[in-house]
């Protein structure tokens, strides 16, 4: 599209849309691509030239749902949104929701801008100039090389920083390792070999015990303590420790968010099952009083938590990169964190009171 002659144009035409909360038309091609990632939206923000509408583009872009969001959004939305048809059938209220949490990025972008461009980024308006280049076929060559260095460097800095985030994620959730929980559950497991000569009963046996071993392991790890620690903090919100740990765990990367939570509820999740089979177990879960954990207030308010936080640490380090500061990246984490936890708050209350 840029080497077509198509970029500066889509800039031209959204100029006004975006103009009401203080950025420019070129914001709207690197949010249009923080709808995939987040990572190279934000490197994308180099085309404009003016640095404060960058830096306010660059601090409202991880509000545009990625895909990352989605697996939260479907699993939550299948296990408790009824499938119920509204208009006469025309539109599904399952799907109705998810249009929902895609369009509150977008809906909290405008006034987040409006009001970074009116403090931190004030200043007089530089007008928008932009050159309109000629229509051209792209040359394959020339596509292909972009493609390669962009995808090496989103590799090379991102890819690196994820996997290094995702080994402190590991050790958390694996430290300290009990012996005794390896103890008793391999108890249990000589006890089903010993009783269970049966082999399609004894292996489903097996994957059970499997499961529930790696739920007490997450509980009794730091990553576990640290969600009772902070249990008091989200009970305003519907949550108990269980949901706590999940999103401690997820602000490295928000898609290990379910993988996380399925774990410490001792629920059957891996990347081949379907989704469709956990958000039907989700149902199930109880706390501690016996009430059911996830009701449809509960999990709207993790989707809008999840729509509004940033939990990626990837696009951090990248904020870090593009901003030369680590002062952005940080007010990006603090402000998002402010309004999904406020955010998800009011959505917990407000559909408490209507008792649904």
């Amino acid at each position: 599209l840029e080497d077509c002659g198509y970029m500066a144009r889509a800039a031209f035409l959204m100029d006004k849309v975006m103009s009401w909360c203080g950025l420019s038309g070129q914001s709207f091609i690197p949010m249009l691509s923080c709808f995939a990632c987040a990572v190279p939206g934000i490197t994308a923000t180099r085309v404009i030239h003016n640095q404060r509408d960058r830096f306010a583009t660059i601090l409202v872009a991880p509000l545009m749902s990625c895909p990352a969001r989605l697996l939260v959004y479907t699993v939550m939305i299948a296990a408790l949104i009824p499938e119920h048809r509204l208009l006469g059938g025309i539109i599904g209220l399952q799907g109705l929701t998810l249009f929902c949490a895609y369009i509150l990025g977008i809906a909290v972008t405008g006034p987040v801008a409006w009001i970074f461009k009116r403090t931190i980024f004030r200043g007089q308006k530089s007008p928008f100039i932009l050159e309109m280049p000629s229509y051209k076929m792209p040359q394959p060559r020339t596509v292909m090389r972009k493609l390669y260095r962009e995808g090496r460097e989103f590799l090379v800095r991102a890819g690196t920083l994820i996997f290094s985030v995702s080994v402190i994620v590991w050790a958390l959730a694996y430290f300290p390792h009990s012996a005794t929980i390896d103890e008793e559950f391999q108890v249990q497991r000589a006890e089903i070999l010993v009783h269970m000569p049966e082999v399609p009963e004894r292996d489903e046996a097996l994957r059970e015990i499997d499961h529930k071993e790696a739920g007490a392991h997450l509980r009794n790890s730091f990553l576990g303590r640290a969600g009772r620690m902070v249990e008091p903090a989200f009970r305003p919100m519907g949550w108990d420790w269980r949901i706590a740990t999940a999103v401690i765990a997820s602000f490295p990367a928000r898609e290990v968010f379910i993988a996380t939570l399925a774990t410490i509820l001792n629920l059957e999740y891996d990347d081949d099952s379907a989704y469709q089979v956990l958000s039907q177990r989700l149902k199930a879960v109880e706390r501690s009083d016996g009430e059911k954990l996830f009701n449809i207030p509960v999990g709207l308010s993790i989707i809008v938590f999840v729509a509004l936080c940033c939990q990626c640490a990837a696009t951090l380090f990248v904020i870090r990169r593009e901003t030369a500061q680590w002062r952005w990246p940080v007010l990006t984490f603090a402000y998002m964190t402010i309004l999904a936890y406020l955010g998800a708050f009011i959505t917990y209350q407000f559909f408490s009171f209507l008792d649904l």
